[in-house]
């Protein structure tokens, strides 16, 4: 066994704040001309083209995926949100106060806010969000994972919001910032689930006015909004008249069209993509790497054969994924051996356990009695192939990364793994992970703030949510790690937090639950007309509240 070592140096980054790297790295890709500041202008349809899964629903309560996070933020507000150095600050709550013991929280809320169809946004309409998202026939999974210590919420006055938990939650702010536990408009919700996917009511700066479905989504200006988050740049209506919230699957099509001046912003930029748009003057780019969890491979350790530990380190020893990484993604990737995100302040990583090492591997499968091959050079015991299903959804991985998936399908042939990878649309891939049918996984999750670790690796993320989603996909079962993220998770203390999480993350990359990849990645690019447009220091998502294009 490896001995293991804290690494301390990419906490710094986390520490900087994401958005002040993100203002840096887009004056670094515009030209000196785009550079010179101007007084912003209103006006103007901002055309955006989204390459992520298409939303079954608008509604982020509602499954609560990375698509409908996208969207979201344009039309719905939440009751706090970060800064770029990590703070949690006012938004439709301007301040909030915690019991000495941990167990309830008051949240003191605006008073001069209302939803986009007239309903008052007050206590009330908090306590309507939150039952919304812990009834089961919501079908949450984000929201309701996140909101699992309250109990219930209690209307103290209009402008009083009470949460009572079942534990203290030292998450509690963190998770009320992200916009699958936006506040959407009761009226709005007691529209039944159909009306609402379709058509969610907030207090945000823009409106859903016409979802065409797998074309795209209007979005017409609220011009009654006055309820930005307070790192905003301005008050009042935003800029931008309209957003034309297009579905462009295809990335060269994608690309092409902002080229060309038909769209104005395109997401899930592809990593020739992005050195193409670094070498031009016309094009601006965001890197906004999302929190929470890195990009990585699960092991499941539920069934055979990675409940042998010794199997699930042979596989790891086995793969090469630096030389991948190196030659697929032109920079725009660095590779992670964390189970958190480099945005995330506690990431603890030991580069040492992700060594490629044939020899070693091959030993470990040898002692794990895995002696035979066959024909095809794949292990065999007793008469079973050492066979591991790797289901991919093609909505959630790009092609440098499936392309990533096939050179470590191929390495791993060498110590006589056989990779077989099935790629899924989004709906199928749920399903297979529903039935327990995979060996490995690559599971994007996003989470504000190292919490995320106890949503994926906590014993109780095995049971599923009632989505039919269950979170801890690798499967570990271990009541030290349990232990450690339950105390984690009710610790208000900074560095004894830290102190938790290093230990927990010690034993999720010790035991080889993970493989990880590198950073969630989020990659916007942008013609220099757009001003001020900004990735949320929340979850990375695009907003467009502040933004105006030059020329109108």
């Amino acid at each position: 066994m490896h001995s293991l070592t804290t690494s301390r140096a990419r906490r710094g980054l986390g520490a900087i704040g994401s958005a002040a790297v993100l203002a840096l790295l887009i004056t670094a890709c515009q030209s000196p001309a785009a550079e010179q500041s101007s007084t912003p202008v209103a006006g103007g349809t901002l055309t955006y083209a989204s390459g992520d899964a298409e939303p079954t629903c608008l509604d982020p309560h509602v499954g609560g995926n990375y698509p409908q996070a996208l969207i979201a933020g344009q039309f719905l507000d939440s009751l706090v949100s970060r800064d770029a150095d990590g703070t949690v600050i006012p938004w439709l709550a301007t301040e909030w106060s915690a019991s000495d013991d941990g167990l309830s929280w008051d949240f003191t809320l605006r008073d001069d806010v209302s939803f986009t169809d007239g309903t008052p946004f007050n206590a009330e309409a908090v306590k309507v969000n939150v039952e919304h998202l812990k009834d089961p026939a919501t079908e949450s999974s984000t929201g309701y994972l996140a909101l699992g210590k309250v109990e219930s919420v209690e209307a103290v006055s209009d402008t009083v919001a009470r949460f009572t938990l079942s534990a203290p939650d030292s998450a509690l702010l963190e998770s009320l910032s992200m916009p699958w536990l936006a506040i959407e408009s009761p009226a709005g919700i007691a529209r039944g689930m159909e009306e609402n996917c379709q058509a969610p009511i907030g207090t945000g700066p823009f409106i859903v006015d016409e979802w065409v479905k797998q074309d795209h989504v209007s979005l017409v200006r609220n011009d009654d909004y006055n309820s930005p988050p307070a790192d905003a740049k301005h008050e009042g209506k935003a800029y931008l008249e309209a957003i034309e919230w297009r579905f462009i699957p295809d990335s060269a099509s994608r690309y092409a069209a902002l080229q060309a001046g038909q769209v104005d912003v395109l997401d899930n930029a592809q990593p020739d993509t992005i050195s193409a748009a670094e070498k031009t003057t016309t094009l601006a780019h965001i890197d906004a790497p999302r929190p929470g969890a890195a990009n990585r491979i699960e092991l499941n350790a539920g069934a055979a054969p990675f409940s042998d530990p010794a199997v699930r380190e042979a596989f790891i020893r086995a793969v090469n994924v630096n030389d991948g990484i190196e030659s697929l993604f032109f920079g725009s990737a660095e590779r992670s051996y964390s189970p958190l995100s480099s945005a995330e302040s506690a990431g603890f990583s030991e580069e040492s356990l992700f060594d490629t090492d044939l020899d070693e591997a091959n030993e470990l499968l040898d002692s794990a009695g895995w002696t035979e091959r066959d024909v095809d050079g794949y292990r065999v015991k007793d008469g079973e192939r050492l066979t591991l299903d790797f289901p991919v959804s093609t909505n959630q991985s790009i092609p440098a990364e499936q392309s990533l998936f096939e050179q470590i399908q191929a390495t791993a042939k060498d110590a006589g793994f056989e990779v077989r990878l099935s790629l899924l649309d989004l709906s199928s891939w749920y399903g297979v992970l529903a039935e327990n049918n995979y060996d490995l996984v690559s599971a994007p999750y996003t989470k504000v703030g190292p919490d995320v670790l106890r949503i994926l690796y906590h014993s109780d993320g095995i049971v599923p949510a009632p989505s039919g989603y269950f979170a801890n996909l690798s499967q570990v079962s271990n009541p030290e790690l349990d232990e450690l993220l339950t105390t984690a998770s009710e610790t208000s203390d900074d560095g004894e937090r830290a102190a938790l999480y290093d230990q927990a993350q010690e034993i999720i990359l010790g035991g080889f639950h993970i493989l990880p990849l590198y950073d969630q990645q989020n990659h916007f690019l942008l013609g220099t007309q757009v001003k001020d447009a900004r990735a949320m220091p929340t979850v990375s998502t695009p907003t467009f509240y502040d933004a105006w294009l030059a020329g109108q």
